[in-house]
């Protein structure tokens, strides 16, 4: 029998194999099962069509209307760093995003010459650097606590991009010398057009999932108010824009570099979160890890229960600001300061969906090495937020 032929015998009896052993019954396993489909239905209601396709439209006007030399101009491995970090870290901020709906955007400035290092800043800062997620961490879990998230957050992205430019900094010189001479695109619409359906797309983005505040009173409340009367303002402006400023073949390229983006990056996407679900559940129910080992691993201030929680953590999916009742939780079951950091500073910006689309963009290596960094670093932190 040939090698191909024997391979598919034993990936037809393994798939059997499991089939035939599924438990079926166990109340746990039953359980898990409905906990993954909750949560990928949950997740398909919620961040879907507010969240992701608003970012899937951003990352294929990136890929179509912005020049790959204007990218690396000012994100590139040869940009000046004070700004091409600056920029990247005040970007995420802005748009203050899930780990899941960075991705696309991610994506889409790294294909197009973002240096390793700003692109990490970036991906890392927008799921992290949270500034309602912080305030709510302070009010609910102590003002320490938050400002402890604050601080590690924003150095979190910088030094995380950073590293990731130093250990691969052969492979970013190399890609910057082959775009150094790379001329720019002469563009169809002047600047300040370009400008402004940008800013239409990431005001749809950013105004239609605005968190509903803690208080309802203040400037916060007043935008969740009306978000989506500025939601709607923003979708007819970008319309009109479309109407005036854009031909037929920019719709078209548009469109077409969108889909290529949704077809890569979706599917791994609700696949992980049904496999997230089946692993730790939803916060309304267990998965197939009791919730009760967790809370025994993170208890005090030790090496083992920091770094436990930065794995646990960044495997999780923390919708935006789920994080803080989940960890409030825990830490009402015993888990310490210092591991309670490590989780969310390792969380937000990680989750095992959002591993799966790392990965499709900048590879298995450079995948492990960012997720490595972020696990270490969160442990570290909450090693020595603990022991203060």
């Amino acid at each position: 029998m040939a090698k191909s032929e024997i391979k598919k015998l034993i990936l037809i009896f393994s798939v059997f194999l499991f089939i035939y052993f599924l438990p079926i019954g166990n109340a746990r396993f039953d359980n898990a099962i409905m906990q993954s489909f909750a949560l990928v239905k949950w997740y398909a209601r919620e961040h879907v069509l507010l969240c992701l396709i608003p970012a899937f439209f951003i990352a294929g006007a990136i890929s179509v209307f912005v020049s790959q030399a204007s990218v690396m101009k000012y994100l590139g491995a040869k940009a000046n760093k004070i700004l091409a970090y600056g920029v990247a870290s005040v970007s995420g901020t802005i748009l203050a995003v899930c780990s899941c709906t960075v991705l696309p955007l991610f994506a889409g400035i790294y294909k197009m010459g973002a240096g390793l290092g700003p692109a990490c800043v970036f991906l890392y800062s927008g799921p992290a650097i949270n500034v309602l997620a912080i305030i709510l961490t302070a009010r609910i879990l102590g003002f320490q606590l938050g400002l402890a998230r604050a601080i590690g957050a924003i150095v979190f992205s910088i030094v995380i991009g950073l590293l990731m430019h130093f250990i691969y900094r052969k492979e970013e010189n190399q890609k910057a010398e082959n775009a150094i001479a790379m001329p720019d695109v002469e563009k169809s619409r002047p600047l300040w057009q370009n400008g402004l359906y940008f800013a239409a797309m990431v005001a749809i983005l950013v105004f239609a999932n605005w968190a509903k505040p803690i208080q309802q009173s203040g400037a916060w409340a007043a935008v969740f108010s009306i978000k989506w009367i500025i939601a709607g303002i923003s979708l007819v402006a970008l319309l009109v824009f479309l109407f005036l400023w854009f031909k037929k073949d920019d719709m078209v390229q548009w469109t077409s570099s969108t889909w290529t983006y949704t077809k890569q990056i979706l599917p791994l996407l609700l696949g992980g979160v049904i496999v997230a679900g089946f692993l730790l559940g939803t916060p309304s129910g267990e998965g197939i890890i009791p919730s009760k080992w967790i809370s025994a691993m993170v208890g005090g201030n030790s090496i083992r229960a920091n770094l436990f929680a930065s794995v646990a953590g960044a495997f999780m999916y923390f919708a935006t600001l789920t994080e803080v009742p989940i960890v409030q939780g825990l830490v009402s079951a015993g888990m310490g300061k210092g591991p309670a950091l490590a989780l969310l500073l390792a969380g937000p910006a990680l989750s095992l969906p959002s591993m799966l689309v790392i990965r499709s963009v900048m590879g298995t290596k450079k995948t492990i090495v960012f997720v490595s960094l972020v696990v270490v670093m969160a442990t570290m932190s909450g090693m020595i937020f603990g022991a203060f």
